[in-house]
């Protein structure tokens, strides 16, 4: 999902401000590498906020496009995070300009008469005093009560140490940042009953080229999913450190939606699970995303698209070039996205994603200790899908524009078994938008959630997200609600309708990352999957169980349906 979150990072930080202790008076933590002060505290919530916090070295110069290393020591001066940094990130033409006008055609049954032809509109351009190459940086949010008690000679008791989200931002994997999203809401609620509340934890890493550039020349000489490095970096960093804060390393739950749900997914997935158990203990995967990437051929491709934009040749000459250059690139190379997607993303490289994440799990190469809880919307691709899906073909022209290398064989399964054009809603759908919509939901989102479920022995915790119209990343606001707050985003569509329902997210949120168990005194608590695969619906009147929808032979189908070789890596 495309949302541009950073009017609502900046509002945070200006209130945040406004609200702040002098600076004389706020804390200092030592981090060993450098000395870091709190931000602020702000004096209704009781919260302080570290911002800023570097994490890596500055990926930059000859270090682009590799893994990132830890950060240099560098105790000359007290840092204080007053310099907002956020990775460079572009946006589709397809989503700023185009999915807008088809969704309102949409519902209101009007004519879609909007041009497709991305070069008749102007390349959106991101302006943000705070992009910076040098992005590699992590905020840490902490009750005051619980920071106070960290802080004495004697080491806190293991029990009296915080539980800890760490937090993914989504955003196709080419928009977003650490502070796109207000946390107060949620650890206020993690508070109830008299409890310390959780600490949170949000991370910068990097975003289209810069984070996701693969194929044959990148395994050679560079990293591909560089950024799944910098997600694994910044874990690495609260395992060290989150202590000082008053946080327990053992007590980790990792938390996203939409790109940063599908990052935790191939997170579970690293090294086949072969590197020992993960840095978190516990994740929380809220539509899980990202479109297949399997062929090194198309990686190389759009690598070499990028060495075009920048006028080199190699990967050398690129990492030479001046960040203003790089990002242009980036900025026109991801606006040019075909319909509904994004260009970069995951990508299958041998090593870090030894194979995709759902052939990954049904084999078992995963991390089996992690407790999951799983959600997911009930129509989740209604604006990746493109326009053209108002006939009869538009499913056969998705597959053969997205999915190049599908054999006849496979097409003729997929148009004519698993979404033949029967409209009369026997197979989920009632007209043709619907017939793209549910396949492109089952390939990119839904089957991932019941993969992931399947693969833990239907031991998970699954919701589903049910209140119209129940698109992809509509169950985010309701998370990260705040009372009398103002709305994540402004599109009306997007916002919170049913305050009680948040307030019963927020609770399932926060019980499973302090018990394991999501709780709510407002709604049934959510039960495992079980061998029925029985998720809980979310909807605007009422709370009740169901048999999962993405449990079916479609899901099966996607699971292995990707041939593809890794011998040239």
């Amino acid at each position: 999902m495309i949302i541009d979150l950073s009017i609502s990072a900046l509002t945070f930080f200006l209130v945040t401000y406004l609200h702040i202790s002098t600076a004389s008076s706020l804390p200092v933590v030592d981090l060993g590498y450098e000395l870091h002060q709190a931000f602020s505290l702000n004096e209704t919530t009781k919260l302080y906020n570290f911002s800023n916090i570097r994490y890596a070295a500055p990926p930059l110069g000859n270090l682009r496009f590799r893994a990132p290393l830890p950060p240099k020591v560098n105790r000359t001066k007290v840092q204080t995070g007053t310099v907002g940094r956020i990775c460079p990130q572009a946006t589709p033409i397809w989503s700023r300009y185009i999915m807008p006008q088809f969704l309102t055609s949409y519902f209101t049954n009007a004519t879609f008469s909007a041009s497709l032809d991305v070069s008749s509109y102007p390349v959106p351009l991101i302006q943000d005093p705070r992009i910076s190459e040098d992005c590699l940086f992590l905020d840490v949010v902490v009750p005051q009560k619980v920071f106070d008690r960290a802080q004495g000679e004697t080491p806190v008791p293991k029990e009296s140490l915080a539980p800890v989200i760490v937090y993914f931002y989504g955003g196709g994997y080419v928009l977003g940042d650490k502070g796109g999203v207000d946390p107060s809401g949620l650890i206020q609620r993690s508070q109830q009953q008299g409890k310390d509340g959780v600490i949170y934890v949000a991370l910068n890493y990097r975003l289209g080229a810069f984070g996701w550039l693969a194929g044959h020349t990148v395994s050679r000489k560079g990293t591909p999913n560089a950024a799944l490095h910098d997600q694994r970096l910044g874990l690495t960093w609260v395992a060290q450190n989150i202590h000082l804060f008053g946080g327990d390393a053992d007590r980790v739950t990792v938390m996203g939606v939409s790109a940063g749900s599908g990052s935790i997914l191939h997170q579970l997935t690293a090294y086949k699970g072969l590197q020992g158990p993960s840095l978190f203990q516990q994740a929380i995967l809220q539509s899980p995303s990202w479109e297949p990437n399997y062929d090194t051929d198309k990686q190389e491709r759009t690598f070499r698209q990028y060495l075009k934009l920048l006028n080199v040749s190699t990967i050398e000459e690129a990492r030479q070039l001046p960040s203003e250059k790089l990002i242009a690139a980036n900025t026109h190379q991801v606006s040019s996205s075909p319909y509904g997607t994004f260009t970069y993303g995951p990508v299958v490289d041998g090593v870090f994603v030894a194979g995709l994440p759902g052939k990954l799990l049904l084999r078992g190469e995963f991390d089996h200790s992690v407790r999951i809880l799983n959600g997911h919307t009930l129509n989740e691709a209604l604006m990746y899908t493109p326009p053209s899906s108002f006939q009869e073909r538009g499913l056969l022209a998705l597959m053969d524009e997205h999915f190049f290398d599908l054999s006849e064989d496979m097409k003729e399964t997929i148009v004519n078994v698993l979404y033949p054009p029967i409209l009369d809603g026997k197979y989920g759908y009632l007209g043709w938008v619907e017939r793209v919509s549910s396949a492109l939901s089952d390939i990119c989102f839904q089957c991932n959630s019941y993969h992931l479920n399947h693969a833990y022995s239907n031991s998970t915790y699954t919701y589903v997200f049910s209140i119209p119209p129940a698109m992809h990343w509509m169950d985010h606001p309701y998370s990260f609600y705040i009372k009398g707050g103002k709305p994540l985003v402004e599109n009306p569509l997007f916002q919170v309708t049913n305050e009680t329902v948040a307030f019963i997210l927020q609770d399932y949120v926060t019980s499973f990352v302090q018990t394991g168990k999501p709780t709510s005194s407002l709604a049934p608590a959510l039960e495992i999957c079980g061998p029925e695969s029985r998720v809980v619906s979310i909807g605007s009147n009422n709370i009740t169980r169901m048999r999962d929808p993405a449990c079916n032979a479609r899901c099966v189908y996607w699971q292995t349906a990707f041939a593809y070789s890794r011998d040239d890596l």
